[in-house]
Parts: C-alpha cells; sequence; structure tokens
C-alpha cells in the first residue's frame, strides 16, 4: 500500500503536537504546589493575621513551639491552616516567621513564630472573630507572632485552660480542648 504525501505529511504533524502536549523529565517545568497564604487585616481587636480568603487566623496556648496539641473534636471546631506548598507572606507579614509542621495525619500545617495556625468554625464571614479569646486559650495573631489580647499576668505565661475552679468539670465553655 502507498502512502501520500499528503498522508505522511499529516501523520508527521500529529506527531508533533502530541510531542508538544507530552510531559518532560525536566523538573523545573513541573508545576509548584499552591502554598497557604497568610496577610494582615485590620479589626476591632487591632492588627491580626488572615488566610488568603480573609479568614482570622488563631493560636492555641496549649501548643508549644512546632507542636499541635489540637486533634479530635478540637480540629473540628479550630480547623488547622493547612498548605500543600511553602506558605507565602502577604501585606504586612514577616515572611521569616512563616513556617512549617507536620501534623500526625501528615498534613502540612502552617505556623508562624513556630506556632500552629488554626481557624475558627464559627467564624463565617472574612473579619469574623468569634473564636477571640475563647476560653482564655485562642487567640487571634498579631504581626509579631503573639497572641492578640492575651493577658499573660504577672508570671509571663499564659493561662493552660485549665480547671481552675476546683468543681472538676472544664471551663472550656462547651470545648473541652
Amino acid at each position: 500500500m502507498r502512502t501520500s504525501p499528503r498522508r505522511i505529511l499529516l501523520l508527521a504533524a500529529g506527531a508533533l503536537a502530541l510531542a508538544a502536549c507530552g510531559g518532560t523529565t525536566d523538573d523545573t517545568t513541573t508545576t509548584a504546589a499552591t502554598g497557604a497564604q497568610v496577610a494582615l487585616a485590620e479589626g476591632d481587636a487591632g492588627a491580626f493575621l488572615v488566610d488568603a480568603d480573609g479568614m482570622a487566623l488563631y493560636l492555641f496556648t496549649a501548643d508549644t513551639p512546632g507542636t499541635s496539641t489540637c486533634t479530635g473534636a478540637c480540629l473540628e471546631a479550630w480547623p488547622a491552616l493547612t498548605t500543600d506548598g511553602a506558605p507565602t507572606a502577604g501585606a504586612g507579614v514577616d515572611g521569616a516567621l512563616l513556617g512549617t509542621l507536620t501534623r500526625d495525619d501528615g498534613t502540612t500545617q502552617v505556623t508562624y513564630a513556630d506556632l500552629p495556625l488554626y481557624r475558627f468554625a464559627s467564624d463565617m464571614a472574612p473579619g469574623d472573630t468569634a473564636g477571640q479569646g475563647v476560653n482564655d486559650v485562642w487567640f487571634l495573631v498579631a504581626a509579631d507572632g503573639t497572641a492578640l489580647g492575651a493577658d499573660t499576668g504577672a508570671d509571663g505565661g499564659m493561662d493552660d485552660g485549665m480547671d481552675d475552679d476546683a468543681d472538676g468539670g472544664s471551663d472550656a465553655g462547651g470545648y473541652s480542648y
């Protein structure tokens, strides 16, 4: 069977088109994962960190640098700010304070000043800060990485959120973490 020159040109053009659409093994051309963005917003409580959607970000005073202690039901109320790549600093945020940690479930959580960042499930719209001061252990995060409005007391430490009135129950106001 004889192949016409026109058919050869069509086959060659098709092969070139497929090659152009094909992948490459050069790692420099792969699409990088998008990292979470952290920015600064202004509200009634002052300037505080927000995610890319403008939702307030919180720290949990029971956490220690580089470690999240919020698991289970706690994470349902306080979802961790996770990322698929390196987090990026938006306006007013010190990029040197941004980092990540690996949670027990393998997800990567964004940290600021080495403390894990969370959202509050009851915050429904950008600018909501319903989680501010909950149980004296959840606080908005200031631009310098400190707990905005937290009373550190005379000893310099923050309240641990544990039961302080000897009634045997949690003082967590419906949140047992």
